[in-house]
C-alpha cells in the first residue's frame, strides 16, 4: 500500500463515483478502478458496494476512510516541511463556504490567495445543509476548513475563530407599521426562513424557544439573499442578518427587534483532530482580511 492507494480511495469515497474521482485526479477511470482493486485485495476487504448507479462505502471503507485521511494529512505535513525550506507552497485546500454570505468577499479572497500561492489548488463548495453540515463535513474530513455560522450543538471537535457578528433585523413589508417590532407581532405572519441546520434558523429558532413564543415557518430558502423577495410578495416576513436587508428595494424594509439582540456569527473553522497544512493556515489568515461590514 502507498499514498496513491490512499488518494484514490479518498478521493472516490468522497466523490462517490469512479468517473468524478477519476476527472479530480486526472487520470484514466480504469486507474482508478484497477488501484481501488489492488488496495482492496492488499486489505483483503471490499471497501465499496458497487451498483448500476451508484457506490457506496461499506463498513471496511467506512472505518479506512478517517484513518487514510489522517495519513495523507501527516504527508501533506511532511510536503510541507520540505517546501517551507525550499519556498512556496504546494497542495489542495477543500473549502467549505456558505451561500449569499456578501459581509465575505470570496472572489477577491480567491484572486489573492491564488495570485500569492500558484502552486497551491482551492477546491470550494457548499454544503446544501447550511452550517451544519459544514461543521459535520469537517468533522468527517471532507474539508479543510471552513466559513459557518451558529450551529444547534456545541462547537465539539472544531476550532472556531469568529470573523464578524452582525445584528439580525426583520424583513417585512414596506406598508409595516412603526419604526420596531417585537417577536410576538412578527409571530402573528408567516414566516420565510432558511432551513433547519442554517445559522440564522438556529439564531431565530433559539429566540423563540427562550421567550417561549412559537412561529410558524411556511417557506424555506437556501439562499438567504432571496428571502426579501417573497416578503415583497406579501408572503410572510422574516428575521436575516442586517446585510441580507436591500437598501434599494420599495416593497420591503429592515426594522429593528424590540428586546434581546440577536446575533448572526459569521466564523471560520477547522477540525481539532487534524493540523493545518501550511496551504490551509495561509488561506485562514488570508481570509481575515476579507470580511467587510457596513
Amino acid at each position: 500500500m502507498d499514498l496513491r492507494h490512499l488518494e484514490y480511495f479518498v478521493a472516490v469515497a468522497e466523490e462517490l463515483s469512479f468517473t468524478r474521482a477519476a476527472a479530480r485526479l486526472h487520470v484514466v477511470q480504469s486507474g482508478v478502478s484497477a488501484t481501488i482493486r489492488a488496495l482492496e485485495q492488499h486489505l483483503r476487504a471490499e471497501l465499496f458496494e458497487r451498483g448500476p448507479q451508484r457506490i457506496a462505502l461499506t463498513d471496511a471503507g467506512a472505518a479506512l476512510l478517517p484513518e487514510a485521511r489522517a495519513v495523507l494529512d501527516a504527508a501533506q505535513g511532511a510536503r510541507d516541511a520540505v517546501a517551507r525550506v525550499r519556498g512556496g507552497l504546494r497542495g489542495t485546500v477543500h473549502v467549505g463556504a456558505m451561500t449569499s454570505v456578501t459581509i465575505l468577499d470570496l472572489p477577491g479572497l480567491l484572486g489573492r490567495f491564488t495570485a500569492d500561492h500558484p502552486g497551491v489548488t482551492v477546491r470550494m463548495r457548499a454544503a446544501p445543509t447550511g452550517s451544519a453540515g459544514l461543521a459535520q463535513a469537517l468533522l468527517d474530513g471532507e474539508f479543510d476548513m471552513a466559513f459557518l455560522s451558529d450551529i444547534d450543538r456545541p462547537h465539539t471537535g472544531l476550532d472556531i475563530h469568529t470573523l464578524a457578528r452582525v445584528r439580525m433585523m426583520a424583513i417585512v413589508p414596506a406598508t409595516w407599521p412603526g419604526g420596531s417590532v417585537t417577536l410576538e407581532r412578527l409571530a402573528e405572519r408567516p414566516f420565510i426562513d432558511s432551513p433547519a441546520g442554517f445559522g440564522n434558523r438556529v439564531v431565530v429558532d433559539r429566540a423563540y424557544a427562550a421567550a417561549g413564543l412559537q412561529r410558524r415557518v411556511a417557506l424555506e430558502v437556501v439562499e438567504i439573499g432571496t428571502a426579501p423577495e417573497y416578503v415583497r410578495h406579501g408572503l410572510g416576513v422574516a428575521i436575516m442578518p442586517a446585510f441580507s436587508v436591500p437598501a434599494d428595494d420599495p416593497g420591503v424594509k429592515g426594522l429593528p427587534i424590540d428586546g434581546p439582540e440577536l446575533w448572526w456569527t459569521l466564523s471560520l473553522a477547522t477540525a481539532t483532530r487534524r493540523r493545518p497544512a501550511a496551504a490551509t493556515r495561509a488561506f485562514c489568515e488570508l481570509a481575515l482580511n476579507y470580511v467587510r461590514i457596513g
